[in-house]
């Protein structure tokens, strides 16, 4: 099985999990399953396995360059945000 294939499933389990018209018995065997495949977190899985080949670069440094002007962002995190910008311009 694929890793789409298999993410696909989970995200189905998951919904099955979360949805309130599904029986309680439904819903355990759809957690059996997630157990049995081994997870529960799709979306994380994904990005794992795409890693950075989905990413278009220029709206990684436009999240960069918002993340420096950003007041929730602490200044370790600018300072972080500066420096991985800096190294994307080289």
């Amino acid at each position: 099985m694929s890793t789409e294939e298999r993410l696909n499933q989970m995200r189905g389990y998951k919904a099955t999990l979360s949805n309130p018209n599904v029986s309680e018995e439904a819903k355990q065997n759809a957690q059996a399953m997630l157990n049995e495949i081994g997870g529960d977190n799709p979306r994380e899985e994904l990005f794992q396995a795409r890693g950075d080949q989905n990413k278009d670069p220029m709206r990684v440094s436009a999240g960069l360059k918002a993340a420096q002007h950003n007041p929730g962002v602490t200044e370790g995190g600018k300072q972080e945000a500066a420096e991985r910008l800096e190294e994307m311009e080289d």
